[in-house]
């Protein structure tokens, strides 16, 4: 079997005395979707944090496609990588938040060329053509030359995804990407993610829509006090949990 595409080994957690994540280990395979779901403060976004390399982990390793993450090992020993080596690493992740984040003085347009650009180096003309393509993917190139307060939450939210796929990014991290949104607006970003699973892109979500779960994961996880209590394939974990814990937090959102 091919190695996954990210592996997480025994990844711990602390903020202070309190711990977030709790010795998790999983794998993501390339093309995969894994759903994370559970109550606030079990760990989810932390953990995507964590991969993406705006959290240090405590204990632990995560490698994405093969390499290990934020750290180099040396004579035996663990040392932190550069600020530079973490932003290398980091292109290989796109990552989507709860709240969009756009530059709000820079067009549709804009925003997602100014990454590829500005950090990749890359022709101009050659990224606004490939922006255009992608404003067409998620149904806004009406909108191009529109600034983020001329747009809704859910047109922003449509923005964001396509700014972060412009870095053409090998894994996808969505942190609850319909939470901050009227629930009228869900659906078009939720359909935007359901086209991109479907295209094959690695995806991983923190989500609490359990309709997108269940219709698009591979792998459900469910989460609680920083450890993973169930995993597995979403008719599973969403249909016929084993686990009592996943079972009563179920019934409390359904």
């Amino acid at each position: 079997m091919t190695q996954p595409l990210v592996a997480i080994r025994s990844v711990s957690k602390y903020f202070g005395e309190f711990q977030a994540l709790n010795k998790v280990s999983l794998d993501v395979r390339a093309g995969e979707v894994l759903c994370l779901i559970g109550a606030s403060g079990s760990g989810k976004t932390t953990l995507l944090r964590c991969i993406n390399q705006l959290t240090p982990v405590d204990s632990g390793g995560i490698w994405l496609d093969g390499e290990l993450l934020g750290v180099r090992e040396e004579g035996g020993r663990l040392h932190r990588l550069t600020e530079r080596q973490v932003a290398r690493q980091r292109l290989k992740t796109g990552m989507v938040f709860q709240r969009f984040n756009l530059f709000p003085h820079k067009t549709a347009l804009e925003n997602i060329t100014e990454g590829p650009v500005q950090v990749q180096g890359r022709n101009r003309a050659e990224v606004q053509a490939e922006a255009m393509e992608l404003l067409r993917r998620v149904g806004l190139v009406a909108k191009a030359d529109a600034y983020p307060s001329q747009l809704s939450g859910g047109q922003q939210q449509r923005v964001a995804i396509a700014r972060a796929l412009a870095m053409k990014p090998m894994l996808m991290l969505f942190d609850e990407p319909t939470s901050a949104l009227d629930p009228e607006l869900v659906g078009e970003v939720l359909g935007v993610m359901k086209e991109l699973a479907r295209s094959g892109m690695t995806m991983m979500v923190v989500t609490h829509e359990l309709g997108f779960a269940r219709e698009v994961a591979d792998t459900v996880i469910y989460m609680d006090h920083g450890a993973i209590v169930e995993s597995g394939p979403a008719a599973e974990v969403l249909g016929a949990p084993r686990e009592v814990r996943t079972k009563s937090f179920l019934s409390a959102v359904i």
